[in-house]
């Protein structure tokens, strides 16, 4: 998301005409409007519930950043027949890099001072990609890692709207030169230049925005980050720059209507949109063509247009802000979510949002204008050039210097006592309970797992815990519909378990493992990301998860060509299913969701098959090993009530009735108090929010033992 301080508009603005444009320079309207896009960016950060879809500031930063980029190479270019590459880029680097620096820096040291430990190796290689602008492809690539999912947001995440702009002025001016290369501009009549410019323009844009819309309805996660899914909306702001003589022969009221409608369609899609909404897509075609609605009008509108808002100076000045705002506003707000506890509250939310004002101005004040404006730096295009790569590697060598810095920092507390067993009556609760029946959930009380402050030592390693899963298996991805199957013990046996489901079923592979080594039994598993094994379609984030209803149907087609498996293991997490086209929710989605479960449970026990449904596992309330880290001396701040741990009613109600399905329900043993412990018995218990450690699955062997073998065919 980005509020880019472009050419074009840090110029004078005394005797700037209400119009918005000063003889072709200043734009006043152009200015407020970037005030209207970091405010929605701000207030949506801050969790604003009114304005679900603040974050189409972003879009309408970039098609106001493609319209002066556009403006100001095409003025270059019609005035002298080319685009001086080192002057452009010494422009932007005056104008972007010094600020860049400044808030890398300070991130890299509020990381160290504020943020857990276990961020700092993330943050670090966010920094260096931020720092070269490629982070955006970095967030492309963890969207589809579901081992990132439920983690923390970088302090420099909204970098990727940057990234996204810097790339594609990589490609802009040199496409504009090749598509003029015939027309040479200062000859030929302005028809043939604009037919040249906006045949470049297509180059890009239609192609760019096919891949968003294909992009957004089929893989949403990289969608959102990568540049090829948004330079359409940049293009567009330079569609209007190539147009902009003929936009301003528009009739004055038809200006008007159009910039009003355009500034309507900007600030509704704010108020309408939500993260639910597959995005960007032909969805952003709402924010984008709005902007350009405004942008295009303004000349030909004048004062019966849009500007008499965005003309405002209190609108103006906070426009000029922009590119600070949005720098400094996000890091704020993520080290306060550290600090304060996630998410932060409304009223702590815009607290932090009307603090960046300070900072932001400071930055405005001291380094962006000054540097800006330096004689020597615009006389000097080369030296420009050279200050901006010492900025760059300023953000790169402070995320490589927090990354030494944790491999350096003290160890945290770990355990080095060995692990009690997961059977051990002194620490443990009652065998879990299965079968058909619904078990009751109460709160154990144990002395020995209920949440304390403090530990001797904990296990794994809280710099490690978040990997510590296990890696022998192979786990489909989101796109994957090929069949992956995982086999473990004795490949003779004649005993087989099945294991489907998700990132839930194969949480368990450890101790299942383990199991089939002790009992010569043959474990196999097929498990495909986020996806449940079940009767009907699902969704991923807002959208239908065809891939998932593709792997379930080939999973079938395996298993029709396979010996009957002795028992059956499902499990997965709480999911939302589609009907109609429509994902569903509440009451109606936990009814469809249980019908689905209990459908495919009843593929198996209808033909004589046990099914052993693991209930869901417990929530924690926090990212475990980032909390704990950060409060080794006060874990209960990390302990999650009881009551908004449990989940899985669904399992429960689909299970009941069934002959041959039973409910295993291993919540005593994960959480065996009220709240429920991060550590228990030393061993950390969840590797994220909703994962547990495959040390902790480790420990529950004897439990899961003592209720599966029972349950196999013959035994």
């Amino acid at each position: 998301m980005s509020a880019r301080e472009d050419p074009g508009l840090r110029v004078q603005a005394s005797g700037t005409k209400p119009g918005g444009s000063d003889h072709g320079g200043f734009r006043g309207d152009i200015e407020g409007l970037r005030a209207v896009a970091v405010i929605m960016v701000l207030l949506y950060h801050a969790g604003a519930p009114f304005l679900p879809g603040g974050f189409v500031g972003v879009d309408v930063f970039f098609v106001i950043s493609g319209f002066l980029i556009t403006a100001l190479l095409i003025k270059e270019l019609t005035a002298t027949g080319t685009i001086s590459l080192p002057r452009f880029y010494a422009r932007r680097a005056r104008r972007l890099l010094p600020a860049t620096a400044v808030v890398l820096v300070f991130v890299a040291l509020a990381t160290a001072l504020l943020l857990p430990r276990t961020r700092w190796v993330s943050t670090a290689w966010d920094l260096v990609t931020s720092s070269l602008y490629g982070i955006n492809w970095r967030l492309a690539a963890q969207s589809l890692d579901y081992l990132a999912e439920g983690e923390a947001a970088s302090p420099v995440q909204h970098f990727w709207s940057l990234a996204v702009e810097e790339q594609f002025y990589l490609v802009w001016p040199l496409l504009l030169l090749l598509s003029t290369r015939w027309a040479r501009p200062r000859r030929q009549r302005p028809l043939h230049v604009t037919a040249s410019l906006s045949l470049g323009l297509a180059v890009i844009a239609v192609p760019s925005l096919a891949l968003s819309i294909h992009l957004t309805a089929t893989n949403a996660g990289p969608a959102y980050f990568v540049t090829a899914t948004r330079m359409w909306e940049l293009a567009i702001g330079g569609g209007i720059a190539i147009g902009a003589a003929r936009f301003a022969e528009i009739p004055r009221q038809v200006a008007a209507t159009l910039g009003w409608v355009g500034l309507a369609a900007v600030v509704g899609t704010a108020f309408t949109l939500t993260t639910a909404t597959p995005f960007p897509g032909s969805v952003a075609l709402i924010p984008t063509l709005g902007t350009a609605a405004v942008i295009a009008s303004g000349p030909a509108a004048g004062p019966l247009g849009p500007v008499l808002v965005l003309g405002l100076l209190p609108m103006r000045w906070i426009g000029g802000l922009s590119y600070s705002l949005y720098l400094w506003h996000w890091p704020l707000i993520v080290l306060a979510a550290a600090r304060l506890g996630e998410p932060l509250t409304l009223s702590e939310g815009l607290a932090v949002v009307l603090a960046t004002f300070l900072p932001a101005y400071l930055s405005y004040r001291f380094v962006e204008e000054p540097v800006r404006r330096a004689r020597p730096l615009v006389a000097r295009p080369k030296l420009a050039l050279r200050m901006g790569l010492a900025c760059t590697l300023i953000g790169v060598f402070s995320g490589l210097g927090l990354l030494a810095t944790t491999r350096t920092a003290p160890s945290i507390p770990t355990a080095s006592v060995p692990l009690l067993p997961a059977g051990d009556p002194a620490r443990q609760a009652e065998t879990p309970k299965f079968g058909a029946e619904v078990l009751g959930e109460r709160p154990l009380g144990h002395p020995l797992g209920a949440a304390v402050d403090e530990v001797a030592s904990i296990t794994p390693d809280l710099l490690t815990a978040k990997h510590d899963l296990d890696k022998t298996c192979r786990f489909a991805g989101a796109r994957v519909t090929t069949v992956r199957a995982c086999a473990h013990g004795d490949p003779g046996s004649k005993s087989r378990i099945l294991v489907l489901g998700d990132s839930h079923a194969q949480q368990w592979m450890p101790a299942l493992k383990a199991i089939a080594g002790a009992e010569n039994l043959r474990v196999v598993s097929h498990a495909k990301v986020s996806c449940p094994f079940v009767q009907g379609q699902v969704s991923r984030g807002s959208q239908p998860y065809t891939s998932c209803t593709e792997w379930n149907r080939n999973v079938r087609r395996t298993l029709a060509a396979e010996a009957r498996p002795d028992l059956v293991i499902l499990t997965n997490r709480m999911f939302a299913m589609v009907e109609n086209g429509r994902v569903l929710t509440g009451r109606a989605n936990a009814a469809k969701v249980a019908d689905a479960l209990r459908s495919a449970i009843r593929e198996f026990t209808d033909v004589g098959v046990p099914v052993a449904v693991i209930r869901e596992t417990p929530l924690a309330k926090v990212n475990i090993p980032d909390c704990v880290a950060a409060n080794t001396d006060e874990l209960t701040a990390c302990a999650t009530p009881r009551s908004q741990a449990l989940q899985g009613s669904a399992q429960l109600a689909a299970v009941k009735g069934v002959k041959g399905a039973h409910l295993i329900d291993l919540t005593d043993a994960i959480c065996p108090g009220d709240p429920c412990a991060p550590v228990v018995g030393g061993v950390m218990v969840w590797r994220d929010d909703d994962h547990l450690t495959r040390t902790y699955v480790q420990s529950l062997v004897p439990r899961i033992r003592a209720v599966l073998l029972p349950l196999l065919k013959g035994r």
